[in-house]
């Protein structure tokens, strides 16, 4: 990791563990180099990387200088290489990643070279935790149910998997039902001072992960890219970025009664919004910082790329130190995380000097309240007591004009009737709140008290607990909460993204002809982070994310036409109203079942065994030998077209002519719109390219798990189905117009007959083109369908990327 020491500054520190090396910062201070004193901590890291890797080739001593001399009022434009410590990858981004890395073994040895030379040259941990689908639900049988079908769905995924693990250096994979992959960065990956060849130095990665940020809770810097990006990562090379501005934001205060972390985010993600943040590193501050847990922090970071920022830090602190105690971290570890980062002015006490920051944003934490976000966005906020009003106003937005339908399920009574705003979907989902012990108990209370009053849930809800990592379970399980979760169908489906990403699974058939039948519109509350249009499940157009202990409520009164502060969720057995205020559990009430029902042991434990996986990952073998023997009949991993026939030097760019548009959108097109992660329809491209393979309709998986296949992925570029293309009015899906013909057809039989005419192509867009998910497919399939050029308003940083490189 170090290249040389040209400002002397490489320095001895004692530690516990024993002696390492460093580059002091404080060097560059004596030197009369900057005022590392009053720059943001997260520009500090950054300048410890370049000081440390000075080889005045790939970074320079300008590159030290200008980071150290950074100037809040106007960062200099210039470019800084950046070489994160280490990469994570979760297995929807990973696997392209990976079959990449397999397919330049190939053109290698093609070009007559040793495949061997291609290896990741710093730790690469992929967390297999996007494939799990929620099939089974509100059953005992639920997790292991679930689990056999994922392995049956992904079995091929998977022992492309297994060869890559013994195929390549520095790549470890940790196998399907640990966990999410942020919460077990959080739980168990990150040490926060890495260690490599005696030096030691702050921990540091980029993830195949928009929410990668989480980490950034814990004082890691760290952030989502492109698999295009983690490559050249793991291949050696720098990232470069330009001198980012720093938007400090002031914290004061302590949470209220009754407001949770997930409204604080919620909150925060609407003022960040406003504020424009894209692009920027957004770092905490203030006496706020004392009162907010470190998972209240990482709940906070997770959500930088809903409130657009590169980053959302918090610099490492006393908090971060109890943290690594609690989660079982070694006590070597904790002693030279603490004296690496007072040693280098990297380590926040209420009496540091505030940082200097490019602008500033302000929030009393007392002033947070219950809220909500949707029905289509995450930073589209929603105070609690303003939800009906809310919900009524955006009917119309759904094409609810009239008086809502009313649908009998399954042919049922009066009371198994559902219409506008059925909750069909209520998931305890995400690594944003399943990290937080907090929200997790205070969701076991808040059932505990309703199972209590004879309260329960909604049978038209398909309900689900997915947790983040397995000690989530054992907590719950010791506080006595997980019976009363139960009761209410919130049984543990898995151990993974689950709903969050889209796999929510199928409705009930009887809840899903009535939707159907109705044409209704159907919600769902989860406590993830996301809640685009078509993601969470196709029969469902209206999501809204919230906390934990909501998401049960939700569940309970089945509807989300209703005021939760002034009607009731139900009746007790004795005909008494029950309103959500008698069962909400206290701060207090909280704080003392998570204070008896966490220790550093679970977490030791269960991460103890974690590279081992369950008895279904340890049966299968992978292939061996250097290369990956590539299966033509595989409709799960095929060999890229990107390095076949590759020359050895690249062709020289052409100019743009005589070209058409493809796809024209209008603002906030996700990538999600670009590249759905969920599931195929029969009649698309890409479902009849796989029946045509001879894959049933049943057995296509979630386009996420297909991502190995670029013939599939291209066909399922700008297929999500509520896509609006305003070539084709009136329409959602992925059609557009041919031109000169005329003919209406799908997005990727244009661009086919377009490519056999030999007319290039562009997209058009507006603002915020490629906002959500790290998705370097909606790069790469765009650019397969033959579009020479996304034109946009503003393209958000990630996508942005992935479309460059």
């Amino acid at each position: 990791m170090t290249t040389g020491n040209a400002f002397g500054a490489e320095a001895t520190l004692n530690t516990s563990a024993g002696n390492v090396r460093y580059f002091r910062l404080r060097k560059l201070v004596e030197d009369g180099i900057g005022d590392i004193e009053t720059l943001p901590y997260s520009i500090r890291v950054l300048l410890e990387a370049c000081l440390r890797n000075v080889d005045n080739f790939v970074v320079t001593a300008d590159d030290v200088n200008n980071l150290a001399n950074w100037n809040a009022a106007k960062p200099a434009e210039i470019e800084v290489p950046f070489k994160p410590g280490r990469v994570v990858l979760q297995d929807f981004t990973g696997v392209p990643a990976i079959v990449d890395l397999a397919a330049l073994r190939s053109a290698m040895v093609r070009m007559g070279g040793d495949p061997k030379k291609i290896n990741p040259l710093v730790p690469c941990d992929l967390v297999i935790d996007h494939s799990v689908q929620v099939d089974e639900f509100a059953s005992r049988f639920a997790l292991q149910r679930n689990l056999e079908i994922e392995f049956e769905r992904n079995i091929e995924r998977y022992q492309f998997l297994r060869w890559g693990q013994k195929a390549f250096n520095n790549f470890r994979v940790i196998p399907p039902a640990t966990g999410i992959v942020h919460q077990v960065n959080l739980e168990y990956l990150a040490d926060v001072v890495m260690t490599t060849n005696g030096v030691a130095y702050p921990d540091s990665l980029v993830g195949t992960d928009s929410h990668t940020t989480m980490i950034n809770g814990l004082g890691v810097v760290g952030w989502g890219v492109g698999g295009i990006e983690a490559e050249a990562v793991m291949l050696g090379q720098p990232i470069y970025m330009l001198t980012p501005e720093v938007v400090g934001f002031r914290l004061t205060g302590q949470l209220p009664e009754g407001s949770t972390a997930t409204d604080l985010v919620l909150t925060v993600t609407q003022m960040l919004r406003a504020h424009k943040v894209v692009g920027k590193f957004v770092e905490f501050y203030g006496p706020g910082l004392d009162g907010l847990s470190l998972a209240d922090r990482a709940t906070l970071a997770n959500m930088a790329p809903e409130y657009g920022a590169t980053i959302g830090f918090f610099p490492v602190d006393a908090e971060t130190l109890r943290y690594l105690e609690r989660t079982g971290r070694p006590k070597q570890l904790v002693d030279l995380v603490e004296r690496y980062y007072k040693e280098q002015g990297l380590f926040r006490t209420a009496n540091s000097p505030e940082p200097r920051f490019t602008s500033t944003l302000q929030l009393d934490l007392a002033d947070v309240v219950p809220s909500m976000a949707g029905p289509r966005r995450p930073q589209d906020r929603i105070l609690l007591k303003n939800m009906l009003p809310e919900w009524k106003k955006a009917l119309p937005g759904f094409g609810r004009t009239g008086a809502s339908p009313t649908v009998a399920v399954d042919g049922s009574e009066q009371a198994t009737q559902i219409t506008d705003g059925a909750v069909v979907i209520a998931a305890i989902t995400s690594c944003t709140n399943t990290s937080n012990p907090s929200v997790m108990i205070g969701a076991g209370l808040l059932a505990k008290n309703a199972v209590a009053r004879g309260l329960k849930r909604a049978p038209w809800v398909k309900s689900s607990l997915a947790p983040g990592s397995r000690v989530v379970t054992e907590y719950l399980r010791k506080a006595g909460l997980d019976t009363a979760l139960d009761a209410l169908g919130f049984q543990t489906v898995g151990y993974g993204c689950t709903t969050c990403i889209g796999n929510s699974g199928p409705l009930p058939e009887p809840v899903a002809k009535a939707v159907i039948s109705g044409d209704l519109v159907a919600a769902a509350v989860l406590s993830g982070n996301r809640n685009f249009e078509g993601r969470v499940n196709p029969l469902v157009k209206a999501n809204y994310l919230a906390s934990p202990p909501l998401v049960v409520a939700y569940a309970i009164a089945g509807t989300v036409d209703i005021d939760l502060i002034t009607q009731p969720l139900g009746q007790d057995p004795q005909g008494q109203d029950v309103y959500l205020k008698d069962i909400w559990p206290t701060q207090q009430a909280v704080a003392d079942a998570v204070a008896s029902s966490m220790g550093p042991e679970m977490f030791i434990e269960q991460y103890g065994q974690a590279s081992a996986g369950p008895p279904e990952w340890q049966k299968i073998s992978g292939s061996e030998g250097d290369l990956y023997q590539w299966d033509e009949t595989s409709t799960y991993v095929q060999e890229p077209p990107f390095f076949v026939d590759m020359p050895a030097e690249p062709a020289p760019i052409q100019g743009i002519e005589s070209a058409r548009c493809l796809v024209s959108v209008g603002d906030s097109t996700t990538t999600d719109h670009i590249s759905p992660a969920g599931s195929i329809k029969a009649n698309s491209p890409a479902g009849r390219y796989l029946q045509a393979q001879g894959v049933k309709p049943e057995d296509f998986n979630q386009y996420g798990a297909r991502r190995g296949n670029d013939r599939v992925m291209t066909r399922g570029t700008f297929a999500n189905i509520r896509l609006k293309n305003l070539m084709v009015p009136g329409t959602e899906g992925g059609v557009t117009v041919h031109y000169p013909s005329g003919e209406q057809t799908s997005i990727y039989e244009a661009a086919m007959k377009y490519r056999d005419e030999g007319t290039p192509l562009v997209v058009l867009a507006g603002a915020e083109y490629g906002t959500g998910s790290s998705r370097d497919w909606a790069a790469k399939g765009t650019y397969l369908l033959g579009v020479r050029a996304v034109i946009a308003t503003s393209f958000e940083r990630i996508h942005r990327s992935n479309l460059v490189g």
